[in-house]
């Protein structure tokens, strides 16, 4: 009996021990969080408003720009998938590389081959484990991305857009990553990132259109614009992917923390009851001993 107390004793104050690990984790994603949010609100109006604007100029120019036109036939596919470098974070990777791979079935039915992109250690190691090949990887920055890296991802699938088939290019850009809905709420996003799709900065029904002129040529305006587009889009979706996982890190410390304390309670619920077990025994063997004197 007292080997049994012993060993509920050890798994009470391992329960402790991990409970204040997780518990100091789930602080430090709170505090995270905050400037994370702060940094995607402040990445959205300029998103946004770039987006209009070359929204408008592809609307409303009739030019046959390379990054707008769709290819008569898409033989290959370029997907970019945003993860974490770390894990301890519930199912935000998970979800991401399950929407990247629904994703990448989707395309093989249409025909298409795939070229991966791959933001994150754990997406880095998922393609490792499965021997598959990534063309790019960026890892070592996603709880605190920066711009430099945003740009050399846009500036590898824009040269791979830009490339001849024969040559291993892509016709076709698609982004993956989580997007922070709430604390509690992280949803996986698929975004076509190019050829561009004009589905934001439409005019209302009861709205005139506005007439443009462009100086100088639309062309021109576009050459300026799409890479600051696609710079823009893609370290939105890094900012995004980083926010949702400072918060999934929160609900998932959360979680431990809740764990640990109901395995700290059951214990000691079983702990007392060994000791009263044992004492009660104690009491017998005393008691018993003192009869058999008499």
């Amino acid at each position: 009996m007292g080997a049994q107390l012993r060993v509920y004793r050890q798994r009470i104050r391992s329960a402790q021990t991990t409970k204040k690990i997780t518990r100091a984790m789930e602080l430090i994603a709170a505090s995270r969080i905050q400037k994370a949010r702060a940094r995607v609100d402040a990445s959205n109006p300029y998103t946004q408003a770039i987006t209009r604007a070359v929204s408008a100029v592809a609307t409303h120019a009739k030019t046959d720009h390379p990054l707008l036109t769709e290819a008569d036939t898409v033989e290959r596919a370029a997907v970019v998938i945003f993860t974490s470098d770390r894990g301890l974070a519930g199912a935000f990777n998970s979800q991401v590389l399950r929407e990247a791979e629904e994703l990448s079935e989707l395309l093989r039915a249409e025909g298409k081959e795939i070229s991966y992109y791959l933001i994150g250690r754990k997406a880095q190691g998922y393609f490792t484990f499965r021997r598959r090949a990534a063309e790019r990887v960026w890892v070592g920055d996603t709880e605190n991305p920066v711009f430099e890296t945003a740009k050399e991802v846009a500036e590898a699938v824009v040269s791979a857009f830009l490339r001849n088939s024969d040559e291993g290019g892509v016709q076709e850009i698609h982004l993956v990553y989580n997007r922070f809905i709430s604390m509690v709420t992280q949803a996986p996003q698929v975004t076509r990132l190019l050829p561009l799709q004009i589905v934001e900065g439409v005019a209302d029904a009861n709205d005139l259109n506005p007439l443009y002129e462009f100086e100088p040529e639309a062309d021109i305006v576009l050459d300026k614009l799409l890479p600051d587009y696609i710079e823009s889009r893609i370290f939105n979706a890094m900012l995004e992917s980083a926010a949702a996982k400072h918060a999934a890190t929160q609900k998932a410390m959360k979680s431990a923390s809740d764990n640990a304390d109901t395995l700290i309670r059951d214990f000691t619920r079983l702990a007392n009851n060994a000791r009263q077990a044992e004492i009660t025994q104690q009491i017998s063997e005393i008691v018993g001993g003192a009869d058999a004197l008499s």
